[in-house]
């Protein structure tokens, strides 16, 4: 084990998680006891998103200290960074312990391996022997009709899909990868599965702590897991305090504001904020505004303006028209106050994302 991974097993929680099968010889898939080395041969007879599966059992059984992965760009232009694994499965323990999950537990992955979530995913099956049920990320879910689990991670956009199977067995369900849209969440008030958000990032191996989105304790406000703080810069943005990282504290470009040094909730992007007239606007609090009442895909943006800096726009997924012209801007006096609303609305054909379906703001 090399220095770092020395140096984690100091914390009391890596210890407990050291005392743990991290690489075991079996899993559970779809209630069966597979040999991972068996899994291991059978990579390359495997093709897309099933291949991304069986191509992360082969890195996590290596004998590398650490695994290989892209950040997204929380804490700044994305990378390549290094993850130790030990550090890894100390967060899929942190999972396990706050879903209270068991041996044999059913859990949904339908996440792409490629990315951190959908990595976590296969950890947290392996070192809590849960019984892991794989499908693909693309799937419209209609087989939750017959199935049932104790846990799923989805993004938005799964959940939404989810949603449209009028009858689910799921006792958690934990959302991440980007925003969760307003409308999503009212659904969600109607379930009764319990729904969380989580926040975290690539650097802190998926999320650092959760915020209850349905039924009791629901709460605009993150809570840090286990061995976890936050605190602010003086540019107001959040950095992430845990054991085992490469940097610490870990700087994020996310403007925070803390209740204590636990809980948090997440007001914007410093790099997305917009100067306007001398005055600083966030485009994700204006969007909170409007989302409700915008159906079309869309965000708020900037233009550089002689007199004021930089002028609010916003730009939307669709074709122009009169009449939609007429519409966006009524709701931009109804729900805005007068210096947010937009000095221009820009069309455009499609609204870009990235693969883990994350929006690109490109004006």
């Amino acid at each position: 084990m090399n220095n770092c991974g020395l140096s984690l097993l100091k914390d009391s929680n890596f210890r407990r998680i050291f005392k743990m099968e991290i690489f075991p010889a079996h899993i559970k898939l779809h209630g069966q006891l597979a040999e991972v080395q068996e899994l291991l041969r059978q990579v390359d007879d495997k093709t897309g998103w099933e291949r991304d599966c069986f191509e992360f059992f082969k890195k996590w059984y290596d004998q590398s200290d650490s695994i290989e992965t892209e950040t997204s760009g929380s804490t700044g232009t994305p990378k390549t960074i290094q993850l130790e694994k030990e550090f890894m499965a100390a967060s899929a323990k942190r999972t396990l312990d706050f879903f209270n999950l068991k041996e044999n537990d059913r859990v949904l992955h339908c996440l792409p391996s490629r990315f951190i979530a959908g990595k976590l995913m296969t950890v947290r099956a392996l070192i809590g022997k849960l019984d892991l049920y794989l499908v693909d990320p693309s799937t419209d879910f209609s087989f939750l009709k017959n199935e049932s689990f104790s846990f799923a991670a989805m993004v938005p956009n799964q959940a939404l899909k989810s949603l449209e199977v009028e009858i689910w067995n799921l006792e958690f369900l934990l959302l991440g990868g980007t925003a969760i849209p307003q409308s999503l969440e009212k659904k969600l008030q109607h379930i009764s599965t319990e729904c969380y958000a989580g926040y975290g990032m690539t650097e802190t191996a998926t999320h650092i702590a959760l915020r209850k989105i349905n039924g009791k304790d629901t709460s605009g406000f993150y809570r840090c897991l286990e061995n976890i703080h936050v605190g602010r810069s003086d540019d107001d943005c959040l950095q992430v305090h845990m054991p085992g990282l490469n940097e610490s504290p870990l700087q994020t470009t996310d403007i925070a504001e803390l209740k204590d040094n636990k809980t948090f909730r997440i007001l914007g992007r410093a790099d997305h904020v917009i100067i306007s007239g001398g005055i600083k606007y966030s485009p994700e609090e204006i969007e909170k505004k409007l989302e409700s009442h915008i159906k079309l895909p869309f965000y708020i943006s900037s233009l550089p303006d002689e007199k004021l800096g930089q002028q609010i726009v916003l730009i939307v997924e669709g074709n122009e028209t009169p009449v939609l012209i007429k519409h966006l801007t009524f709701i931009f006096t109804r729900y805005l106050s007068k210096y947010e609303q937009p000095r221009q609305i820009l069309f455009r054909k499609h609204l870009k994302t990235t693969l883990s379906g994350k929006l690109i703001r490109d004006s």
